[in-house]
């Protein structure tokens, strides 16, 4: 795997796998961000050294609007640069299975596909438009990171919204806006519910 075409065609094998697994549990965010991270090993089949969970992205220096204000936030003794932490990675090759925060540079060069994952894992209330839409635009925002630095990469938001009753999963209108952002962002949105799936990735 060594394009972004290759890392879609394996996300879009595994695509169908995540969603017959992901149906049969009820767990966290990062129990999700899991079982994406074996679908994608077992079905992609993506190799050990070229797949990332939690991978923590330093970008120095940088030139977007709200990366710049994400870094302000910060201690004057720790800006300089933000860093997302995409929840599943996928690189080409070249990483050489070496994603540590100084491997920074070479990081950034490597990665092919980003996946943000949200799940309906709310108490008393359901996972909102808002949420969705703020790692939308963090993802865009890191992919123009990248793009700065002659990078590029997919970036992907996939909502696990598999909570047994209806007023626990999103409603229709959060999905459509949700949709929208994504679509006028070009962020590609898959999406998963007890009845439905979605998936804006060529091919599916």
């Amino acid at each position: 795997m060594n394009s972004k075409d290759e890392a879609a065609a394996v996300l879009i094998r595994a695509w169908p796998h995540i969603v017959a697994e992901t149906r049969q549990v009820l767990g966290s965010e990062l129990h999700y961000q899991a079982m994406v991270y074996h679908c994608l090993r077992l079905y992609g089949p993506v190799p050990l050294n070229q797949i990332g969970m939690n991978v923590k992205m330093w970008i120095s220096d940088p030139v977007t609007e709200l990366f710049q204000r994400l870094d302000k936030r910060k201690h004057d003794k720790y800006q300089g640069g933000f860093e997302p932490i995409p929840d599943v990675c996928l690189f080409s090759e070249a990483v050489s299975g070496d994603w540590r925060r100084r491997n920074n540079e070479q990081t950034m060069k490597t990665l092919l596909l980003a996946i943000e994952v949200k799940a309906s894992e709310r108490s008393n209330g359901r996972l909102r438009s808002g949420e969705i839409i703020a790692d939308i635009v963090k993802l865009q925002s890191h992919r123009e990171e990248a793009r700065w630095r002659n990078c590029d990469f997919i970036p992907v938001v996939m909502v696990i919204d598999t909570a047994p009753m209806p007023a626990e999963r999103m409603t229709p209108t959060s999905l459509a806006e949700s949709r929208r952002v994504a679509h006028e962002a070009t962020v590609e949105f898959l999406y998963v519910s007890p009845e439905d799936q979605l998936c804006s990735l060529s091919g599916v």
